[in-house]
């Protein structure tokens, strides 16, 4: 039995927004009865931007100097990349509750029931993400409570959480593939620290880029995240990897960045909703 014919089975009550809905009902239910991993994701975030500050304030400063950054702070620069650290993590758990459903047979059950996979991945994954708009508003605020500023005001605020959630649609579309293939909860948490750090760090997150970096940077999804997010923060062009002049100031960052991230996350949640539905029909033979 195929993906499709499980969809064509639908009653005629089943509705493609009702099965969003009960899966992101359901989703959201998990995290009020057991919401360790979500404040502890808020406390991380915060924690990460008092220590990063500290360690690499003073070689952070000499390096924005050089780099012509004039007039910006370190914990200015580096609050995009906490606020992607924080948000990389939480994506990262979708993947690992997918491995619970697996390992406690609510996937099959799920898979017996005649919701579409896209709507299952939706549901999920909007759960997923409102949680991380709170943490990133948690974590935007202690920022501004340490010193950092949003140039931008709230139109840049908001703008801030738009680009955290296109990074974290990508990221939970990989965690949920790499949860589906694999059914372990420690390769999905291994692959966190995999994908998170080495791709923080080869990027402009926590200090301007080398020359040597640049091409890495070129392909990887967490530069453009960054970069849009420094854009809104800072209120002026910040591109490190492409020359965009055509749009003018702020958006040869924004609609460069944007357009990206919107490509990877169609691939990507194609990509994992077709690992779901395979799952599901082996599931369901």
């Amino acid at each position: 039995m195929s993906a499709t014919d499980i969809d064509a089975e639908a009653p005629t009550g089943n509705t493609f927004a009702g099965d969003v809905f009960v899966n992101f009902r359901r989703w959201n239910r998990k995290v009020v009865r057991s919401p360790t991993a979500f404040v502890v994701e808020i406390v991380v975030g915060a924690l990460s931007l008092l220590l990063f500050a500290t360690v690499f304030g003073d070689v952070g400063e000499i390096a924005l100097e050089r780099a012509g950054f004039t007039g910006v702070d370190y914990v200015t620069y580096l609050l995009p990349a906490v606020l992607l650290q924080a948000t990389i993590g939480s994506s990262f758990n979708s993947g690992m509750g997918l491995v619970g459903d697996l390992e406690s047979g609510m996937f099959e059950k799920t898979v017996a029931s005649p919701m579409s996979w896209t709507a299952v991945l939706a549901g999920k994954s909007a759960s997923e993400l409102l949680r991380i708009v709170v943490q990133v508003l948690v974590v935007l605020g202690f920022g501004v409570a340490a010193g950092a500023t949003v140039r931008t005001g709230l139109a840049g605020v908001v703008g801030v959480v738009g680009i955290c959630l296109l990074v974290a649609g990508l990221f939970v579309s990989i965690a949920n593939a790499i949860g589906v293939v694999t059914g372990d909860e420690e390769v999905v948490n291994a692959a966190t620290m995999l994908f998170m750090f080495p791709l923080l760090f080869l990027s402009p997150a926590f200090i301007p880029m080398t020359d040597g970096v640049e091409t890495l940077a070129t392909f990887n999804p967490v530069t453009y995240g960054v970069d849009a997010i420094r854009a809104l923060v800072l209120g002026e062009d910040v591109m490190t990897v492409l020359e965009v002049t055509r749009f003018g100031g702020i958006y040869d960052t924004l609609v460069p960045a944007v357009g990206v991230l919107v490509a990877l996350n169609l691939i990507s949640g194609t990509i994992a909703v077709s690992l779901l539905a395979r799952a599901s029909s082996a599931s369901a033979t």
